[in-house]
C-alpha cells in the first residue's frame, strides 16, 4: 500500500462516520478479523469503502481497496488492544469535546444541522450515540500513536540525507505562498443598536405570551438560519455545548416556559423549553443579532485610511501600527495571519479567503492595501488593512528555501517507520485472526502468521 493511500484511508477512518444513508442497501454483516478482544466487521470495511468512493475518488479495484482498508483497521485495532493493555484512558469530557468537533465538521461540510440529519435520516442525538464509541476508540488509538511518534526526532543530517535520496525527477514543486500581515478595526455596536434589538425581541416575547406561536415567529424573524426553518428548535444538547449565558438560562426553564432576553456572543435570544431528558435539553429560540451601523463602519474605514497614509509616509512602520491601532486578538504576533491548516505563517492561494486572495494578488511584497471589508469570527462587519510581507514563486523544493517543509517530510517518513517497527514488535504478542475470504489480500504485514 502506498503511504499516500494509507494516509487517505486513515483520514477517512478518523473523520468519516460509520453511519450510512437510509436509502443505501443494508450490509450483510460478519466478523472479518479479530485483534485481541477487538473485532472488525464487514460493515466497518464497507462503510469506509463507501465514504472513500463518495468523498475521495480513490482509484483501484474494489477488492484491493477493501484489503487496504482492512489492513488500516488492523493497525487501529492493534493500537486499541495496546491501549487496553497499557490502561490508556480518555475522559467522558474529552470524548464529548471531540465528538462535538467532528459533528461541527460534518455540519460545515453539509451546510447545516438539518442537512446532516436529512443526509443520515437520523437526529443529531442518534448520530451522537452511534459516534460515541467510535470516537472514544479512535482517541485511544491516537494517544498510542502519538506516544510512538513523539519520541521521534530528526537531525539536520537526516534531513539532508532524506532530500538527497529523493530522485531529481520526483522532487515536488512548491506552489506560490504568501505571508500576510493585517491591522483590524472592529467598529463597536452602539448602545442604541443594542437597545433597539432588545426592544424588538421584547415585543416578540409579549406576542408569544399573548398567545402567538413561538415557532411561527422564529420562522419569520429569527436570524439563526440553522434553526429558524425548524421553528427555532435546536435539538437536544448537553451542558457545555451551547453559549454559557444561554445554557445558564435554558437549563432552568420548565416545559413550555419562555425566558427573559438573554445576551450571548451571537446576539440576543429568547428561549422556550420544549423537553428535558436527564442532562439534555431541547429548546427553541429566536435570535436577533446586533449590527454595526454604516456610520461606525465608515469611521473605521476612515481611520484605517489615515493609518495607511502614516505607514506609506514612513512616519510609522506597519508592525508599530499593528501594536498601536489593531483591534485583532491575534495582534500579539505582529499582525501576522496564521494558517489554521498548517499552523505556519504561509498560505497557498486556495487556503486564503477569496476576498483576501483577490486583494493580495494585486500587491507587491512590502505593499499595503486599501481598507478591506471583512467579517469577524462572530459575524460582525469590520475593516482591515493587509500587507503582503512575502510572496514566493513556484519552484522545485530545495533545502535553502524550503528547509522547514522538507524537515517535516523527513520527520513524517521517520515517524511512519517508527510506527511500522512498533507494529511488527507488538503484533508478535497479539492474537490476530482473519477471515479466510481476506487471506488473499496483499498486506504489507504478515498478519496471517500472527497468533
Amino acid at each position: 500500500m502506498t503511504k499516500y493511500l494509507r494516509f487517505i484511508i486513515l483520514i477517512t477512518i478518523i473523520f468519516s462516520t460509520p453511519l450510512l444513508k437510509a436509502q443505501q442497501p443494508a450490509i450483510i454483516d460478519e466478523v472479518v478479523a479479530v485483534v485481541g478482544k477487538n473485532i472488525i466487521l464487514q460493515s466497518d470495511i464497507e462503510n469506509q469503502y463507501i465514504q472513500m468512493r463518495l468523498q475521495r475518488g480513490i482509484s483501484g479495484s474494489a477488492e484491493s481497496i477493501r484489503c487496504q482498508i482492512l489492513e488500516e483497521l488492523l493497525f487501529q485495532k492493534l493500537m486499541l488492544n495496546q491501549a487496553e493493555l497499557d490502561s490508556v484512558t480518555v475522559t467522558a469530557d474529552q470524548v464529548d469535546q471531540e465528538m462535538e468537533r467532528r459533528l461541527k465538521y460534518f455540519i460545515n461540510e453539509l451546510g447545516s444541522q438539518e442537512k446532516l440529519e436529512a443526509y443520515y435520516n437520523k437526529s443529531v442525538n442518534d448520530i451522537k450515540v452511534e459516534l460515541r464509541r467510535l470516537v472514544s476508540d479512535q482517541m485511544l488509538v491516537e494517544q498510542v500513536q502519538s506516544g510512538i511518534m513523539q519520541k521521534v526526532v530528526i537531525t539536520p543530517q537526516e534531513v539532508r540525507t532524506f532530500f538527497k535520496n529523493i530522485p531529481k525527477d520526483s522532487i515536488p514543486t512548491v506552489p506560490t505562498e504568501y505571508e500576510i500581515l493585517q491591522i483590524v478595526k472592529n467598529p463597536p455596536i452602539s448602545p442604541d443598536e443594542k437597545l433597539a434589538v432588545k426592544e424588538r425581541l421584547g415585543e416578540f416575547r409579549k406576542r408569544i405570551l399573548a398567545g402567538e406561536r413561538f415557532s411561527t415567529l422564529a420562522v419569520l424573524y429569527s436570524e439563526d438560519p440553522g434553526s429558524a426553518r425548524k421553528g427555532g428548535e435546536l435539538g437536544f444538547y448537553g451542558r457545555g455545548e451551547l453559549y454559557p449565558e444561554f445554557e445558564a438560562v435554558a437549563f432552568r426553564l420548565k416545559d413550555g416556559e419562555i425566558s427573559e432576553i438573554v445576551e450571548t456572543e451571537a446576539g440576543f435570544h429568547i428561549i422556550q423549553m420544549i423537553e428535558r431528558r436527564g442532562d439534555y435539553i431541547n429548546v427553541r429560540h429566536i435570535l436577533l443579532m446586533t449590527k454595526v451601523s454604516p456610520i461606525a463602519l465608515e469611521k473605521a474605514k476612515t481611520e484605517l485610511d489615515s493609518i495607511a497614509k502614516l505607514i506609506r509616509d514612513g512616519e510609522i512602520t506597519f508592525e508599530e501600527a499593528v501594536e498601536k491601532f489593531s483591534e485583532d486578538e491575534g495582534k500579539g504576533n505582529g499582525g501576522m495571519l496564521i494558517n489554521q491548516y498548517t499552523g505556519s505563517t504561509r498560505f497557498e492561494a486556495e487556503m486564503l479567503d477569496p476576498q483576501v486572495s483577490f486583494v493580495i494578488n494585486r500587491l507587491n511584497a512590502g505593499e499595503i492595501s486599501e481598507p478591506v471589508p471583512m467579517k469577524t469570527e462572530d459575524g460582525k462587519d469590520a475593516y482591515r488593512l493587509l500587507k503582503l510581507k512575502e510572496k514566493t514563486t513556484p519552484h522545485k523544493a530545495n533545502l535553502k528555501e524550503d528547509y522547514t517543509r522538507i524537515q517535516q517530510w523527513a520527520l513524517k517518513e521517520k515517524q511512519q517507520k517508527a510506527v511500522e517497527i512498533w507494529i511488527r514488535s507488538k503484533s508478535k504478542n497479539a492474537y490476530v485472526d482473519i477471515n479466510p475470504n481476506y487471506l488473499t489480500c496483499n498486506f504489507d504485514f504478515n498478519w496471517q502468521n500472527i497468533k
